[in-house]
């Protein structure tokens, strides 16, 4: 009987939880490329590492928001990945790799895969965003709390981007910008 009632107390205190909580629709790029075709909408693609610590801590701070989740399933074709990884894909007609892949360091440093470069990646995490003819939008390096991805994320989604011609104009667009993604 007290295994049931410590059972109970648990649900009751988790559910609430739990039934609030989205996740992010994570595909693989050439899923993506696939529902694109089908229904345009922008892709958003988190390029990270396995040893990147800043890489996990966007997984656990950031993609983990709920209501920062529920904008980018709503606004965006999510992709995680792995810019050191062994993945082929299918990227403007031309298939990519990484040639040098080692499976021996499969959770460690690694080379750097044809897309990563593609998109001119240095640095991990970066998050880069394709607009909905997959054509490339922008990089976004580096760690970004809710609060920050929120302002790229809205940017892109509502093409406010196209507006932006100069640093005074992203400047200005910046401190005008209310966050909403808070926890």
């Amino acid at each position: 009987m007290l295994k049931l009632k410590n059972l109970l107390v648990i649900l009751v205190v988790l559910l609430p939880f739990s039934s609030h909580a989205q996740d992010i629709n994570w595909l693989s790029m050439d899923e993506a490329l696939a529902k694109q075709k089908e229904i345009p909408k922008k892709i958003m693609i988190d390029m990270y590492t396995t040893w990147c610590g800043p890489c996990k801590m966007l997984d656990r701070n950031t993609f983990s928001n709920p209501k920062l989740a529920e904008y980018v399933n709503a606004n965006y074709y999510a992709v995680k990945f792995n810019a050191e990884g062994n993945e082929s894909v299918q990227f403007n007609g031309q298939p990519l790799t990484n040639p040098n892949y080692d499976p021996a360091k499969a959770r460690r440093r690694n080379s750097q895969h044809q897309l990563a470069q593609y998109f001119g990646v240095t640095a991990y995490p970066t998050i880069v965003f394709l607009g909905e003819n997959a054509a490339f939008l922008a990089p976004i390096p580096g760690y970004k709390s809710p609060e920050q991805l929120e302002l790229y994320l809205k940017l892109f989604a509502t093409d406010t981007y196209k507006t932006i011609n100069s640093q005074e104009a992203f400047n200005a667009y910046y401190k005008s910008f209310k966050p909403s993604f808070a926890p």
